[in-house]
């Protein structure tokens, strides 16, 4: 039965070997023959990303997401159509070493956004000298990083890094 973090159901965290995760140039090729760029956010436009993930996807992701301003290079990566953004992807945010949180549009869902999203975040890690990574898994993500990344159960690993997390009356 998952808990509730900051509304979102979390399962439990999942390993991803980095050293084995290869880029697929071919999948931003797809997504740019239509008009999907996926990029590192600017400083410039974490009000912009902030309010699309705080209004898609809640409160909780929308703190982390605003964290991830705060790393040089910005932690977060955007997936843009239209000069809008569709979908979002944060890393060492929770923790060190952690990937998520991670969202796209719903409209945008099944084309490779999110695949996209997940490997900019998680080669970012790769690329900074780890040769793992961690996911906090959702109901709706757990399958999604099992098939995309390889990713594996970390057994007895909740409520992990979110044991802590204080509460208001």
């Amino acid at each position: 039965m998952p808990a509730k973090i900051g509304g979102i159901a979390v399962l439990h965290d999942m390993l991803v070997k980095l050293y084995s995760l290869e880029e697929k140039p071919e999948l931003y090729r797809k997504l740019k023959e239509i008009g999907i760029s996926v990029k590192r956010a600017m400083p410039v436009d974490k009000g912009h990303i902030v309010l699309f993930v705080r209004n898609n996807f809640g409160d909780g992701p929308a703190n982390e997401c605003s964290y991830s301003f705060t790393g040089h290079p910005v932690n977060c990566f955007i997936a843009v159509r239209e000069k809008r953004i569709i979908g979002f992807a944060c890393y060492n945010t929770v923790a060190k070493d952690f990937f998520g949180p991670i969202g796209v549009y719903e409209k945008y869902r099944g084309m490779g956004v999110g695949e996209a999203l997940l490997r900019a975040g998680l080669l970012a890690l790769k690329n900074s000298g780890f040769a793992y990574a961690i996911v906090s898994s959702t109901e709706e993500t757990e399958g999604f990083y099992r098939k995309t990344v390889g990713a594996t159960i970390i057994e007895d690993s909740f409520p992990g890094v979110y044991q802590n997390m204080i509460s208001v009356d």
